[in-house]
Order: structure tokens, then C-alpha cells, then sequence
């Protein structure tokens, strides 16, 4: 590709950047606004008076109990999703018994289901053992549903692992705990970075799992505690810009630090042999 085909690719790639940024952009400055201004002005100005109140009365209005809501509960799940489906793909993968295929294959058949196709038997499952409004139901569901993705993107790296490594830990009389722990877990760390960052962008993005389980204030997460913010006779619209902006964050830092990583996870865990 010549010098002109560069310049036209990375104008291209420009364009499409700007697109992208631009809804980051314009809902921080519409986090900015009162509600006159959002709605008698043009939807593309800046604000008149950059009204920064705006996130201090989301935060004072419990936004701060829901963040912390989330963080505790994406982190959580994301933990028991990406150890357990580790140690799924270490047995499937690297140790010999007669139904892993099949076992493998059920795990695979979740990827089939409809997230929310579930909804009601699990809440009527939940209610019969008293987990309704208790962020455990939360945390049993995200990692239930994100295991099987997790295991896809875990499989194909975990087959590109040289076998010799394994046996020679095994020679030295290491066991199989310690052999998953201490030698194979830190050998997937870039891979696991790519499964942390997926398993992070649905956990806090997902609302009707929370919206449906949970009803009381002290256990929502950001995605459901933004209702407060809409009133039945007048709603707070710059807030609700401040709390989406304020959920955005994480995600946005996520990206910033760990892209490489997911990158070279997805690419790692894509070649076998």
C-alpha cells in the first residue's frame, strides 16, 4: 500500500473515530445542562452555564450506593466466572476422562439459550430459596450465564499449552492444584484479560436481571438506580446525563489500559498449533 492509500485509510479511520467519540462528547455536555436548556435550545450547543451541580445532586442522591453496588458485584462475579470456567477448561482441556467431550458440549449448549428466556424460572428458583432481593441472586446469575462464552475464548488457548510443561512440573512432584495455580493460571493471563473485560462490560451494562430481582434501593446497581431520577410529573434530565456518565467511566478506563491485552488475547486464544 502506497503513501496515498495510508492517508486515505487513516482518514477513514478518523472519520470513523470522531463518530464514535462524538455521543461521549455531546451526552457530557447534555450532563451539563438544566432541562430548559436541553429542551428550548439546540441539541448540538454547549451549555450556557456549565451546571457541575449536576453531579454533585446525583451523588448525594444515592448514585454513590449504586456505583459501589456495581463495582462490588461485577467484581465479584467476574471472579467466580473466570476462575471456575479456568479450572472447567483445565480439566476438559488438559486431563483425560471419559465425558469431557460431553460435559464440554453442555457447557456450549449455553451459548444457545436466550439470556432472559430464563427470567421467570429463575426467580421463581430465587424466591423458593429466599434469595429475591439479595444481591447473590445477582452474582449466581452473571456467572452462570457468562460461563460458557468465558470457556470459548478460554478453549482455544488453553489447547496451544505445551503439554511438556505439565509433565515436567508433575516429574518435580508438583500436584494438580498446584500445578493449575501456580504454573498454567499465570500462563493464561493475557486470555484472561480478554474474558475479564467481556465478562465486565455485560455484568455492569445488564439491567433486567437486577430491575427483576432486586427491589430495594441499598442493593441496585447503576442501570436500575437511574429510575429514581425520572419522576411522574418532571424529570431530571441533566442528571440522568451525570449518572450515564458516570457508568461510562469504568468501561472507558477498561478499554484505555486493557485493550492491548484483549487484543492479544483474542489473538492468542485464536491459533492452535
Amino acid at each position: 500500500m502506497g503513501r496515498i492509500g495510508y492517508v486515505f485509510l487513516y482518514l477513514c479511520l478518523g472519520v470513523i473515530a470522531i463518530f464514535q467519540i462524538f455521543p461521549i462528547v455531546w451526552l457530557f455536555l447534555f450532563s451539563l445542562k438544566d432541562n430548559s436548556e436541553i429542551f428550548s435550545g439546540s441539541p448540538f450547543a454547549l451549555p450556557t452555564e456549565f451546571r457541575w451541580e449536576n453531579y454533585q445532586k446525583v451523588w448525594e442522591g444515592g448514585i454513590g450506593v449504586y456505583f459501589f453496588n456495581s463495582v462490588w458485584i461485577t467484581g465479584l462475579a467476574i471472579i467466580l466466572t473466570v476462575l471456575l470456567a479456568s479450572m472447567a477448561t483445565f480439566a476438559i482441556t488438559r486431563m483425560n476422562w471419559k465425558f469431557n467431550k460431553f460435559v464440554l458440549g453442555l457447557f456450549m449448549v449455553g451459548l444457545m439459550i436466550p439470556i432472559h428466556s430464563a427470567l421467570i424460572p429463575l426467580f421463581n428458583m430465587f424466591l423458593n430459596v429466599n434469595l429475591i432481593d439479595n444481591p447473590l441472586s445477582i452474582v449466581i446469575t452473571y456467572t452462570a450465564y457468562n460461563l460458557p462464552i468465558t470457556m470459548m475464548i478460554l478453549l482455544g488457548f488453553y489447547y496451544t499449552l505445551p503439554r511438556e510443561i505439565e509433565e515436567a512440573a508433575i516429574i518435580d512432584g508438583c500436584s494438580i492444584n498446584r500445578l493449575f495455580f501456580r504454573i498454567i493460571l499465570p500462563m493464561t493471563a493475557p486470555v484472561m484479560s480478554t474474558t475479564v473485560i467481556i465478562n465486565m462490560i455485560y455484568n455492569w451494562n445488564e439491567f433486567v436481571f437486577v430491575n427483576t430481582f432486586i427491589s430495594s434501593d441499598e442493593y441496585k446497581t447503576l442501570t436500575v438506580g437511574i429510575q429514581n431520577f425520572i419522576g411522574q410529573y418532571m424529570t431530571d434530565w441533566g442528571a440522568i446525563g451525570a449518572t450515564l456518565i458516570i457508568s461510562i467511566v469504568p468501561i472507558l478506563l477498561a478499554f484505555i489500559f486493557f485493550s492491548n491485552k484483549v487484543v492479544e488475547g483474542i489473538s492468542s486464544s485464536a491459533v492452535k498449533g
